[in-house]
């Protein structure tokens, strides 16, 4: 197949660049508004760009990790956030080919106290939910055969990340306060990525929405102590606190966990825990000096 992936810059845009060396048999056009090495500048909010993008190329598949995922922005720029996060889907859905998308547990209200299901109910809070939200609507009316893959506190060792800013914090600060009541689960974006090459080659084309990330559930304060852990650092104190202790511009799911049970059973596999994730992640950026 030809695919296009969009938003190739990012976090989980990097890490399907390093998943294609190992689905070789395939094309692949990586795109982002900006420029870089093997990558094209693409405009997905562009229908002209984009519909001539696709034909030019022969594209059968795109892959969309292109998101508008400022939370705190996309409040006071709802407009740019639903440009990209929505009406965005309506462009790459109407090009006749198939569609992977990622979304968000923002879609949700939050409060929940078990595992969200692809079938419970909607209730975004924030302007970055509800254009995720409105994204999702548009593609599967615009592409009913697109695959939608719901995530959660992504990081990578690619791009700016919570792991990268608890590493340097760790190493800036002798005491560090972090929010232990909001639950959810971290997932390493080569996981993510791996699950949509999961998708990609399965035998047969399963469309709909799905949950994925990794396996397991911490708060952000369990999260920090792990990533302190691996990094070594033992001179800065972790201090667990109340979201109402932060002062948060735009407010955060207090309950983000997401159940995976479909995504498994359809594809028939299993899901690394978010600990084993995180070890690589962090072997990986010790070694590469990626966390100053």
């Amino acid at each position: 197949m030809k695919i296009l992936i969009t938003g190739a810059n990012g976090q989980l845009g990097n890490e399907m660049r390093v998943a294609s060396a190992a689905h070789p048999k395939h094309r692949y056009f990586f795109t982002d508004v900006v420029e870089a090495d093997d990558v094209h500048v693409l405009d997905i909010t562009d229908a002209k760009a984009v519909k001539a993008f696709v034909e030019a190329n022969g594209i059968d598949l795109i892959v969309n990790c292109a998101a508008y995922t400022n939370v705190d922005k996309a409040e006071d720029d709802e407009v740019t956030a639903k440009k990209i996060n929505a009406e965005a889907l309506g462009v790459l859905g109407s090009q006749g080919v198939k569609v992977i998308h990622v979304s968000t547990d923002y879609v949700f209200s939050g409060d929940e106290h078990v595992p969200c299901r692809e079938t419970d109910p909607v209730a975004p809070r924030t302007a970055y939910g509800r254009t995720k939200y409105e994204g999702e609507k548009m593609l599967l009316a615009a592409c009913p055969e697109a695959v939608i893959l719901r995530t959660a506190w992504l990081y990578s060792s690619f791009g700016n990340n919570f792991v990268k800013t608890m590493i340097r914090l760790g190493r800036e600060k002798e005491q560090l306060g972090v929010v232990f009541d909001q639950i959810g689960t971290p997932t390493y974006a080569a996981d993510l990525a791996w699950a949509i090459f999961t998708v990609i080659e399965h035998h047969v084309w399963q469309p709909g929405i799905y949950h994925f990330t990794n396996e397991g559930v911490c708060s952000w304060f369990d999260f920090t102590i792990a990533i302190h852990e691996l990094a070594g650092i033992k001179s800065c104190k972790v201090v667990p606190i109340l979201s109402e202790e932060y002062q948060y511009k735009t407010p955060r799911p207090h309950y983000s966990v997401l159940d995976k049970s479909k995504f498994k059973k359809t594809f028939g596999v299993e899901i690394p825990y978010w600990m084993d994730g995180l070890r690589r992640c962090m072997k990986l950026l010790i070694k590469e000096k990626l966390y100053y």
